[in-house]
């Protein structure tokens, strides 16, 4: 494992009953990368990422998280690592204040000299943009403030590890640019590691340095979202129709391609499409190869 390792996983399987959800998934996370693991609905996203946290035994497998074993960790080692879920439920009556002043006592005893301790909780206000909101009950904020108050739950111990479950449900397009930015602002700041889940394949194109895909228990795909449409579906995608009928074919040259198409067809050729295919067209293609068995 290279020293830059914070998160190795090895051969992991999780069983349930006769089911293996998780079967020999296996890839590497370095310090100060964000990376996203997309999946469908049942692939494992979620029991592979709780495996991680530590809040899931696995069935079989080797997993380090920041040098230790989550299943054995203990309190030194949850203390650097910050979890956003996707939705948790605390006390309606506190404030945000309240709620964040009383959260980073937590970390007063693990305080690494070289991060310092827990943030001050009027810049964590400041950071997640709760400005205004920090003394209102938290029954009373909106989903969106509601969001960022769990972002910044998720920081206030300035963690080295972040883990993110759908950090961006329910946030405008504006708080979610903000979020974005204080995501990259953590990476290069504070050399923050950053492993995501999101169905929003933009956010996962444009936010993360690597993307993982999981599908039927393993890991099909692993690189920059670019490469991953490349090496799966190649440089474009040309539909087409003619004589009623719809087509639709992949090439690295659209151009010669099409030429050839007028060539063998001429103005049989109707609803003529060329487009770029982007990070969705890839995910759903191996998606689809993985459901057919080509995977």
């Amino acid at each position: 494992m290279r020293a830059d390792t914070t998160v190795s996983v090895r051969d992991l399987y999780m069983r349930y009953g006769t089911d293996d959800v998780l079967r020999g998934v296996g890839f590497e996370v370095r310090r100060g990368e964000i990376v996203c693991l997309l999946g469908p609905n049942g692939a494992g996203k979620t029991t592979t990422v709780e495996i991680l946290e530590g809040f899931r035994e696995r069935s079989a497998g080797d997993v380090k998280v920041l040098g230790a074993d989550p299943s054995t960790a203990g309190e030194e080692w949850r203390a650097r690592i910050g979890v956003v879920l996707q939705s948790w439920r605390d006390h309606g009556r506190w404030t945000p204040r309240m709620l964040l002043r009383h959260l980073g006592r937590y970390y007063a005893p693990y305080a690494d000299p070289g991060r310092g301790r827990a943030r001050d909780v009027d810049e964590l206000i400041g950071m997640v943009g709760l400005d205004g909101r920090a003394d209102r009950p938290i029954r009373l904020l909106s989903g969106g403030q509601r969001r960022r108050l769990d972002v910044a739950a998720g920081i206030v111990g300035r963690p080295e590890l972040l883990f993110l479950d759908e950090p961006t449900a329910g946030l405008d397009p504006l708080a979610r640019r903000e979020f974005h930015d204080l995501v990259r602002r953590l990476v290069a700041e504070e050399a923050t590691t950053i492993l995501l889940t999101t169905h929003d394949l933009d956010e996962a194109a444009g936010l993360a340095d690597r993307i993982l895909v999981l599908a039927g228990g393993r890991i099909v795909a692993d690189g920059v979202a670019d490469d991953l449409v490349r090496r799966t579906i190649g440089v474009a995608l040309v539909r087409w129709s003619r004589g009623g009928e719809h087509f639709a074919r992949t090439t690295p040259d659209a151009a010669a391609f099409v030429r050839g198409l007028f060539a063998r067809h001429g103005e049989e050729i109707t609803d003529l499409d060329v487009r770029r295919p982007g990070l969705e067209d890839a995910y759903l293609a191996l998606v689809r190869q993985h459901e057919e068995g080509a995977v």
